[in-house]
């Protein structure tokens, strides 16, 4: 499974909002496109977190009134970012909680890092 992390450095707005700290975090993820005009992926994401337990695609689409189609498309985005798991035709954040979620994703990250690190080594190794 490829799993694509992207991480940017943006500047947080006023504290105290949670659907901006929300979107803060998403962006800072890389979840949320420009080509996001309506905010579905965004919205979608809000659902999994308030939500706290799975949900289908279906159950999304009416909840939010967008297509199944543009459900499906966004969860495949949240699922190869790692973020999000599925789980018997369900969708679900991959831990309960955000900090749980944002240390899971620094450890992949930090495995990405050493392996990167250790094949560096090798081949400075062979070539020096």
């Amino acid at each position: 499974m490829i799993r694509r992390v992207t991480v940017v450095r943006i500047r947080r707005g006023a504290e105290g909002n949670v659907n901006a700290d929300l979107q803060w975090l998403g962006n800072s993820l890389g979840l949320f496109g420009l080509r996001d005009k309506d905010s579905s992926c965004f919205r979608i994401f809000i659902t999994l977190v308030r939500k706290g337990d799975a949900v289908s695609s279906d159950e999304i689409a009416e909840r939010l009134n967008l297509s199944r189609g543009t459900v499906v498309h966004h969860l495949i985005k949240l699922m190869d970012s790692g973020i999000v798991v599925r789980e018997k035709e369900r969708y679900l954040l991959r831990e309960q909680s955000l900090l749980r979620l944002i240390d899971d994703l620094k450890r992949d990250t930090e495995s990405v890092f050493a392996e990167l690190r250790e094949v560096a080594k090798e081949i400075d190794e062979r070539i020096h």
